[in-house]
């Protein structure tokens, strides 16, 4: 039997075809736009989802015996917000993750009902990204489309909704709404209330791992695949991604290094931390993690190299580092604002202690570490709640960098495991599918047999010293700095 894994990115849609012993049989991504109508805004049109998925399982099962494929399941971008009307069409462009439009609506949220009550009621508190706040701007600016509003969906649900005809969604990605009671596992009858929403407008909630239904007959005849395949509920996707690091169970960390960063901490136990400063969600495993989510991260790298340096040689300017813990140069990777554990969205990047002998490499190297910085951040939060973390997995673009690791595992002082395979959310999306289908009895089992470690960055005593002191100085610059932020870049 072999398994698919889709991965609804916000560039493209990445398809993954693996058997059922692990083995990776052949990938395909499909692009699509992304529109920005007004600055701070993001969009995308969920047909277009829709389509280059369907072109792109095409592909994947060009050439493959189609019989074979025996599940399908999910990775996707949380917190968009995808409406349907009564006859299940889509009725306007879904509002991303990325989008920074409800800064009023998360400030009512946050003050006016309190975080306090939020966290009472979600274990979470407002963020920018998150769905319920694009349900009160909606209400507010197009109360015309939110009297329409028959179901409410995230992006990955669409497509299974276009697959089986079911309105599903699971408790991973759920938990990103804020209209989910996280640690009871149920939608919170009074999130719904301030959201003006009923809770049938609401998909049905599943564990990430189960059965939603099959593919449709239709759909199945245009793929050549049989009407008995299954789909499973599947997950956002960093929770998809953790399970593709095997970062599931009691305990496992997986830091990603991707556009943005992201700390993910494993637990078989309901957590929050007092000051909600870290995402408190359900697993795909069929518990619950810890999330520390910052919005710059490879992405500041990439800021760097391409628009500022005018370089594509990421491997040439990395390699004239080498003075590491020495650095005097610092930079605060909020180029987009931030979330965790800040949660400021007039936060902005920043370069700071230097002096006439500051050179190219030194603002690299500071970059690089600022990223690693700001990750540790979250660290100490899920290490201030008791969480004891012995290492981490790693993922994502900037994970290709061996000089990146080697800072990371003495920034944080833990050894830096990478996987054999690092597929991220597509590769947990067929592993959930595999296990909806019953070929692994749980989620623990499909990542011990198939997640294999090829590589561990050990942190080095004296370094790790060194940076401990880096990072007690680079902790005092956004307190220092954010009274500015908001004075010059707050609304």
């Amino acid at each position: 039997m072999n398994f698919i894994g889709i991965d609804l990115g916000t560039s493209a849609v990445k398809l993954l075809l693996m058997s059922e012993g692990g083995e990776i049989l052949k990938i395909v991504s499909r692009e699509y736009p992304i529109f920005f109508p007004k600055p701070g805004w993001s969009e995308q049109h969920p047909e277009d989802w829709y389509e280059q998925t369907i072109v792109g399982l095409g592909e994947l099962l060009e050439g493959q015996d189609r019989s074979q494929v025996a599940g399908i399941s999910f990775g996707g971008q949380m917190h968009g917000l995808v409406i349907l009307d009564e006859k299940d069409q889509v009725i306007r462009p879904a509002i991303l993750w990325n989008d920074g439009r409800t800064g009023a609506e998360c400030d009512y949220l946050n003050q006016e009902i309190g975080k306090e009550k939020l966290s009472e009621y979600t274990a979470n508190i407002a963020f920018a990204g998150f769905t319920a706040p694009k349900l009160l701007w909606l209400k507010k600016n197009e109360p015309e489309n939110f009297q329409k509003i028959k179901k409410i969906m995230l992006p990955k649900d669409y497509l299974a909704y276009r697959l089986t005809g079911v309105h599903s969604t699971d408790y991973s990605d759920a938990s990103g709404m804020l209209l989910l009671d996280v640690k009871n596992k149920k939608w919170s009858a009074q999130m719904c209330e301030i959201c003006g929403i009923s809770e049938d407008m609401l998909p049905r909630l599943f564990e990430s791992y189960e059965k939603i239904g099959c593919v449709k007959p239709g759909v199945a005849d245009q793929l050549g695949i049989g009407h008995n395949v299954v789909v499973a509920a599947g997950a956002g996707d960093n929770a998809a991604a953790a399970v593709g690091t095997g970062t599931v169970g009691d305990g496992q960390c997986n830091l990603s290094l991707g556009t943005s960063g992201t700390l993910f901490i494993s637990s078989e136990k309901f957590l929050v931390d007092s000051q909600n400063a870290l995402h408190a969600f359900a697993h795909a495993d069929g518990h619950f993690h810890l999330m520390g989510c910052m919005l710059s991260a490879a992405s500041c790298n990439k800021w760097w190299m391409e628009d500022i340096l005018s370089t594509q040689d990421f491997n040439g300017e990395q390699a004239g580092i080498e003075k590491l813990g020495e650095n005097t140069v610092f930079f605060l990777p909020y180029l987009m604002g931030e979330r965790s554990p800040h949660n400021d969205p007039s936060a902005r990047g920043a370069f700071i202690g230097m002096s006439m002998d500051t050179s190219r490499a030194d603002m690299t190297q500071a970059v690089l570490e600022g990223v690693a910085f700001a990750l540790r951040d979250s660290f100490e939060v899920a290490r201030s709640q008791g969480i004891h973390i012995s290492s981490t997995k790693i993922c994502g673009g900037g994970a290709k960098s061996p000089l990146w690791k080697r800072m990371i595992a003495n920034i944080f002082n833990i050894p830096v495991q990478v996987p054999a395979v690092e597929e991220g959310p597509s590769m947990g999306g067929a592993m959930l599918a595999a296990v909806a289908c019953g070929v692994y009895g749980s989620v623990e089992e499909a990542a011990a047999r198939i997640v294999k470690v090829v590589d561990e960055v050990r942190p080095e005593p004296e370094l790790a010293a060194r940076y401990e002191e880096k990072y007690r100085q680079f902790v005092k610059l956004y307190p220092a700095l954010k009274k500015s932020y908001s004075e010059i870049y707050g609304e």
